[in-house]
């Protein structure tokens, strides 16, 4: 199985998806005249704009939900990987790919916000809702939702709980399955409350538990604070193969930076547009800009804090696919477990608990936003089949529990291979149909920007810029069937 799964992968992750992630994000930076620099104050006060209503969550809301996300094992798990297979150039890389990722999110949450419906009065968004509506292709906006389920309800939470699993029993020696039955349990108590108790467990936890991690990361810089410019050089020169120990790696740095760095802040996969379709906002390039930032603090705050830490202390193993290993004095530590090691070097014994009870709860809120986007997914799928039966939902959520407990119990390389199928294959799926429309995203960001400048709190009309489809807008702000012919006319003329 783990055979089979490795060669998929060889070719789902091909150097096509690294550079297509770069070149994407890269062309829409151009496009947008780098959104993610530009309009930067715009996306700080929009996080904290307006509220929510019985159908929607507010902006910081789904930011919080979206960081639920990002903020887990990406940061810590994922960091660490990328070291272990591309060597410290790996960073440098995931930076780059946030940096340019951050436009390419704000694109794909722009259409989530311009295509998004309102199901059993709730608002639900995301690539199978922008394909039906803005590309008017039912059949494949059904394969990407099926494919969402099946990486959000299974595959991804087997990632999760296994990281979980690894770590508190290093910290505290509870056998794996006591750990994925306890999680289970927790966020069972959680998922049947549904999506606003999601938001709100969101919200609260999200924030706690980023500012006290980063904390910690800090003390224990404070402590190495001479070695920060060495560890940048190593950084640097590693990503260029200018260092002489890690030279040769830089065709490894940059697909494993730009992997584990999708990986941890989502963007391009189209796995953070489910929660930015339940926000309540006048204008979809608002939570477009909200998500946005959120890449920011995901990919140049909270990765750079675990690969400092990592490489200050030395508390990792360089060991390429199909290479001799560079740097092997951890023997067979799972990468998973070199964020903990490292803390444990600074801080013998709180710092390995802490980190326990830190990543328990960043793959927690990781957990509860998985179960939001898998049902979103699933509401897109009955609301076709007008199922008005609960029992999809409990099934989904049936799901989720047993994954939870398979993860924890199994091989991290066995889950690990697995979650990268699943995030490579949504990958090409959502990267091809963001390009395809990327006209009606530029229009809509062009829309926002020229109702700033007039002064106006702006609100979407897509029927003024020829955008079809978006029928939860043209229903909010209802134009005249006349005045919408007359726009027509103009614009065939024009």
């Amino acid at each position: 199985m783990t055979e089979l799964v490795n060669w998929l992968n060889g070719y789902v992750w091909s150097s096509w998806l690294v550079f297509a992630f770069l070149g994407l994000g890269l062309l829409y930076s151009l496009l947008t005249r780098f959104v993610q620099v530009r309009l930067f104050k715009d996306m700080i006060k929009l996080t904290f704009d307006g509220g929510s209503s019985k159908a929607g969550v507010s902006s910081f809301q789904a930011l919080a939900m979206s960081l639920g996300s990002r903020v887990g094992t990406g940061n810590i798990a994922g960091v660490a990987t990328a070291i272990a297979f591309g060597g410290p150039g790996a960073i440098f890389w995931m930076w780059v790919a946030a940096l340019l990722g951050s436009s390419t999110s704000f694109i794909e949450t722009t259409l989530t916000q311009v295509y998004k419906r309102k199901i059993n009065g709730q608002y639900r968004g995301g690539t199978p809702f922008y394909i039906e509506k803005g590309l008017k292709l039912k059949w494949f906006a059904v394969v990407s939702a099926v494919l969402t389920l099946i990486v959000m309800s299974f595959l991804w939470p087997s990632v999760q709980a296994n990281t979980v699993a690894l770590t508190i029993n290093n910290a505290f020696g509870i056998s794996p399955f006591m750990t994925g039955a306890i999680i289970a349990a927790l966020l069972g108590v959680i998922i049947f409350g549904g999506v606003k108790r999601i938001a709100k467990a969101a919200e609260i936890m999200v924030p706690f538990m980023a500012i006290g991690y980063i904390l910690v990361c800090i003390v224990i810089l404070s402590l190495n604070v001479t070695q920060i410019p060495d560890v940048l050089s190593l950084i640097f020169t590693s990503a260029f193969n200018l260092n002489s120990t890690f030279g040769g790696l830089m065709g490894s740095a940059i697909a494993w930076g730009v992997q584990r760095g999708v990986y941890s802040n989502g963007a391009g996969l189209g796995s953070e547009t489910f929660e930015a379709g339940a926000a309540e906002v006048s204008h979809p390039a608002k939570q477009g800009l909200v998500q946005a930032f959120s890449v920011y603090i995901d990919t140049l705050i909270i990765c750079p804090a675990t690969a400092f830490m990592i490489l200050i202390t030395g508390m990792y193993d360089v060991k390429p696919a199909g290479r001799a290993p560079i740097i092997d004095k951890l023997g067979n530590a799972e990468p998973s477990v070199y964020t903990q090691l490292a803390m444990e070097s600074v801080l013998p014994t709180f710092g390995v608990s802490f980190l326990a009870i830190c990543l328990f709860f960043f793959c927690f809120t990781t957990l509860l936003s998985y179960y939001y986007k898998a049902e979103t997914n699933l509401a897109f799928l009955t609301s076709h089949r007008k199922i008005k039966s609960n029992w999809p939902n409990h099934l989904l959520k049936i799901t989720l529990l047993i994954a939870s407990l398979y993860g924890s119990i199994k091989s991290a390389t066995v889950v690990w291979a697995m979650g990268d199928l699943g995030m490579g294959a949504m990958a090409w799926v959502n990267l091809t149909v963001i390009f395809l429309l990327t006209k009606p995203a530029l229009r809509a960001l062009n829309d926002y920007v020229r109702q700033k400048k007039a002064g106006k709190d702006p609100v979407f009309k897509p029927a003024k810029l020829g955008i079809e489809g978006a029928d939860f807008w043209e229903e909010k702000y209802k134009v005249p069937l006349h005045t919408q012919n007359q726009l027509k006319e103009r614009r065939t003329v024009s």
